[in-house]
């Protein structure tokens, strides 16, 4: 019995490691497509012509706020809620795609496709990994139903 209690405190530290990582990756990829919005704002086709570089900066203030208060939320015990607003999080990054519904693939430069997909691509990874732990989380193995 005890063994499997160290297996499965074990297994949590992994799970615990591995979120923290892709929760750093996709901010670190968020940041850089949004800095990278913001500083070549007018180059990117067909963004509004009212937005600023200042309001996308204020936007991913507020879009890492939100995976902030997942990260305090799951780390105080509060795991199912924490890892739902982590998830919420983690599905703000796909609008990066809404690029492609301004303007065709073809009009974007190989430097915006490569940050529009690193940060489509470290949410997507960091999005599955909070829903299979959630997942873990409300249906564990063996319990007795």
């Amino acid at each position: 019995m005890h063994a499997r209690r160290r297996e499965i405190a074990a297994s949590d530290a992994r799970i615990g490691k591995l979120l923290v990582a892709l929760l750093f990756l996709y901010g670190v990829a968020s940041l850089v497509h949004f800095t990278h919005n913001a500083e070549f704002l007018r180059e990117y086709p067909n963004m509004p012509s009212g937005l600023s570089r200042w309001q996308i900066y204020i936007a991913w203030v507020a879009v890492t706020a939100i995976g902030i208060g997942g990260c305090v939320l799951w780390s105080r015990g509060h795991a199912i809620l924490g890892l739902c607003v982590i998830a919420a999080y983690a599905a703000l990054g796909f609008d990066g795609l809404a690029h492609y519904a301004l303007a065709p693939f073809a009009a974007h430069s190989a430097l915006m496709h490569l940050t529009i997909w690193l940060e489509v691509v470290a949410a997507a990874g960091l999005f599955a990994a909070a829903l299979g732990r959630m997942a873990k989380l409300a249906f564990p193995k063996g319990r007795n139903s």
